[in-house]
């Protein structure tokens, strides 16, 4: 790797523990558990768009780690472990398509986070009944995915012009 990519790495690291270190001081009472605004993918999906899907992979699973380890427990690291590969392998597919901007990326990277969590629940806990969160989390999942993906289209289309590997 170039020295520059990876000081942006790092920076993009960096960021993303920041605003999951933020986020945890927002309470959110939505009245859906495991609902919340998803800031840190902010900075996962402006790495998708500029950096390679590998690249963009790493740094989800340190953050996820550095964040677990840090503010949460064991359980939180594995479903969010969960709901961000999850999130990720269908961003890289959905990206890959073209056929979606930033933004319809993003809102299926916040359905299928939420989707992965809940499917990891199901077998943890072994409670299918769980599966009826699933509608409300989508929904918030689709509502944090946009406002995601209109900041993060934004955020990217002013990295792309300073950045050059």
């Amino acid at each position: 790797m170039k020295t520059r990519k990876i000081a942006y790495l790092g920076l993009l690291i960096a960021l993303a523990f920041i605003f999951s270190y933020v986020e945890s001081l927002i309470p959110v009472h939505s009245g859906i558990p495991g609902a919340k605004l998803g800031l840190a993918n902010l900075v996962i999906i402006v790495a998708l768009y500029t950096l390679n899907d590998g690249d963009a992979f790493l740094l989800s699973m340190i953050r996820i780690v550095l964040t677990g380890f840090t503010f949460g427990s064991m359980a939180a690291m594995l479903y969010s472990l969960a709901g961000g590969i999850m999130s990720l392998l269908v961003m890289v597919a959905a990206k890959r398509t073209k056929r979606l901007t930033l933004t319809g990326v993003s809102v299926l990277g916040g359905i299928f986070h939420n989707v992965g969590q809940i499917l990891m629940a199901i077998l943890v806990l072994d409670t299918p009944s769980l599966v009826y969160y699933l509608p409300a989390l989508l929904l918030a999942g689709s509502l944090s995915g946009v406002a995601i993906g209109v900041l993060g289209a934004a955020v990217t289309k002013r990295i792309r012009k300073i950045v050059i590997w």
